[in-house]
């Protein structure tokens, strides 16, 4: 790969291979289109060259991001909209670092699953996948739309196709809101399914379908409510309970001592959109005040500038937050 030397001038890259810079582009240039708006830059693609016109900071910004995601071309992982967005959120926050956003999006934090390579896309996921490679509890807590589920289900599924596990168990606090279960149609497995949809959609993404049903059905993968945890010790599983802000105290201990010789935990949930019963003690910040600190527990906190579905999402979860905050004030004055 070769540039131009001055920085304060026009950049021209030149890649050596012509089909990955179509792929680098995207579908009628779509993905340079994400580059030039987020970093106010110009981009003009002939054969396997890319110029780049804009400010010097932004010059350099740009030719980071296209010759990244150019070398995760070469991996063989598949550009998307989404990575691209990804190497851009990265590339900004590590401004003041001597890393790159490859260094983020490529060797130890990328998660292998037989249907995808899940790539972190901002430095509290990177933070997240480290903590997930190193420690036996880790607790991912946030708003929605950060990618903590996601992630865990992936990394997850990595381990048991790996077989350094040899069970996943994905598990869900039911609550009745607003209808009680025993009075909704069909089996008690068609009423509780539509809680644990979440983890069905990551298991798609990350398996495909076919796949995790036939290991469901061998029992490989085990799918059930919470309460079907109570007296079980766990060994050699990966254990991932989701939506931990709807378990009460006694749940997560409960939860918490099930892990035996061998298994792993991960714990994702949002302690601001708990659904228990007001008054009652939250399980999950009980449990990340009780056990903070304690050695091979890393607790992993998102913040709403994480959010990585629809820009949106973001704002709306930061409106809510800002909204939560006044009205604490008000209450403490």
């Amino acid at each position: 790969m070769s540039t131009s030397p001055s920085p304060s001038s026009p950049l021209q890259i030149t890649f050596p291979n012509n089909q990955l810079v179509a792929e680098l582009c995207g579908r009628q240039d779509s993905h340079l289109q994400l580059i030039e708006d987020t970093l106010g830059v110009q981009l003009v693609a002939r054969g396997n060259q890319v110029a780049i016109f804009g400010p010097a900071e932004q010059i350099q910004q740009a030719k980071h991001v296209l010759e990244d995601l150019y070398d995760l071309l070469k991996s063989g992982v598949a550009i998307s909209p989404a990575q691209v967005e990804a190497a851009l959120r990265l590339a900004d926050g590590l401004l003041d670092t001597n890393l790159r956003p490859k260094h983020i999006m490529q060797g130890e934090t990328m998660i292998n699953t037989p249907q995808v390579k899940v790539i972190p896309r901002s430095l509290t996921q990177t933070r997240y996948v480290a903590a997930l490679h190193k420690h036996t509890l880790v607790f991912g807590v946030g708003p929605a739309g950060t990618g903590k589920t996601f992630l865990a289900a992936a990394y997850a599924v990595q381990l048991l196709v790996s077989r350094q596990v040899k069970k996943l168990i994905l598990t869900r606090p039911v609550l009745e809101a607003g209808e009680r279960l025993g009075f909704l149609p069909g089996t008690f497995e068609e009423k509780i399914d539509p809680y644990l949809r979440p983890l069905f959609d990551a298991l798609d993404d990350t398996l495909g379908r076919e796949k995790w049903q036939k290991m469901r059905e061998t029992g490989q993968i085990e799918i059930a409510p919470l309460a079907y945890m109570r007296g079980r010790t766990l060994k050699e599983s990966v254990m991932l309970l989701d939506e931990a802000q709807n378990t009460t105290p006694m749940q997560m201990k409960m939860f918490l001592t099930r892990l035996g010789e061998g298994s792993r935990m991960i714990i994702t949930g949002d302690t601001s959109q708990s659904d228990l019963p007001r008054g009652t003690r939250n399980g999950l910040r009980d449990a990340m005040e009780t056990l903070e600190g304690l050695r091979d527990i890393d607790i992993i906190k998102f913040r709403e500038a994480d959010v990585v579905r629809h820009p949106l999402v973001s704002s709306i979860t930061t409106a809510y937050a800002e909204r939560d905050r006044q009205l604490n004030l008000k209450l403490d004055e």
